[in-house]
């Protein structure tokens, strides 16, 4: 996609990237654009432009990362509309289409299997549910208390990465056990539709999360501490490396993660911050292409870096 910006028009905007189509409607942003420009839509809505285009550029480019400066300007408000928003979208819209789609497509599957598929995505559910309850009940009005200058000290952004769970790995086993697991009676119309929705939920909840990690995250620890981003540019030679294999540093608290350790555990045990340990872990993971402890732990100890004996 070429540079998008606020004076570029809008239908211009989805033109090139008809997934924006999402980003628009989760702002209640209604067609018949016309001619008129990005600002000019977001003006009307009571949005702001710039922050409109950094979700944007979320969806448009996976692996995006604001910087300090960007992030300084946008406004959290838009960004809590647009979660929020997104969370009504995810349970009152996709699930809903899933689960019918699903209840039409095990059919002709047999009683038992019928129930582990129905138990399967019900417990997914549940999960999304659970997951969205604790950002709508503690971390929205949370920021919302931030931004009228009140201080929760029982709560903190660290406490939020602390019980940030994936909510995408269930839904992707979902995805391969429909698309491998299934009897052949079942009607591969349904299945080819089944599977477009799953794929295209995913997408939507990598967004999802990239927003929160990349945006959210980074914008609230400026909130909360206006030297974060000086902190965060001296320790830049310790936390970031651009390579593909693990650092000594990224072993070492790879070892403490399989384990057993808690970020806190690990931090205190490296004599280093949550923040520094929670970046370790995102960029183990980027490297490994591995999200969870046990996958992690196996890792370790296939590479040699832990004995299986010390994993808790």
């Amino acid at each position: 996609m070429k540079q998008i910006h606020p004076d570029m028009k809008m239908a211009d905007l989805i033109e090139a990237n008809y997934h924006l189509l999402a980003v628009l409607s989760r702002f209640g942003i209604e067609g018949g654009f016309g001619e008129r420009t990005v600002r000019e839509i977001c003006t009307k809505n009571r949005l702001d432009a710039d922050t409109f285009l950094l979700i944007c550029r979320v969806y448009t480019k996976k692996d995006f990362t604001p910087s300090q400066e960007i992030l300084r300007e946008g406004q959290i408000s838009d960004i809590l509309r647009y979660l929020h928003q997104s969370h009504d979208y995810y349970m009152n819209n996709a699930l809903v289409l899933l689960a019918s789609t699903i209840e039409d497509l095990i059919e002709p599957c047999s009683e038992t299997q019928k129930k582990v598929i129905w138990c399967f995505f019900s417990d997914y559910k549940a999960e999304l549910e659970k997951h969205f309850a604790y950002e709508e009940g503690k971390v929205i009005p949370y920021v919302q208390d931030l931004l009228l200058g009140k201080r929760n000290n029982s709560f903190s952004i660290d406490r939020f990465e602390e019980n940030h769970s994936n909510i995408e790995e269930k839904l992707s086993d979902l995805k391969n056990l429909i698309l491998k697991s299934l009897p052949l009676a079942c009607d591969d119309r349904l299945r080819v539709r089944l599977l477009n929705y799953i794929f295209a939920l995913q997408n939507d909840l990598d967004s999802h999360t990239a927003i929160e990690d990349n945006i959210m995250v980074p914008m609230l620890r400026i909130i909360e501490n206006p030297s974060y981003a000086l902190r965060k540019r001296e320790d830049k030679s310790e936390e970031d490396n651009i390579h593909d294999t693990l650092s000594d540093r990224e072993i070492e608290i790879l070892v403490s993660v399989a384990q057993g350790l808690l970020n806190k555990e690990i931090a205190d045990k490296h004599n280093i911050s949550i923040n520094t340990v929670i970046t370790h872990r995102k960029n183990i993971t980027r490297k490994t292409g591995i999200k969870t402890v046990p996958g992690l732990t196996v890792y370790a100890i296939l590479n040699g870096y832990i004995d299986i004996n010390s994993v808790r």
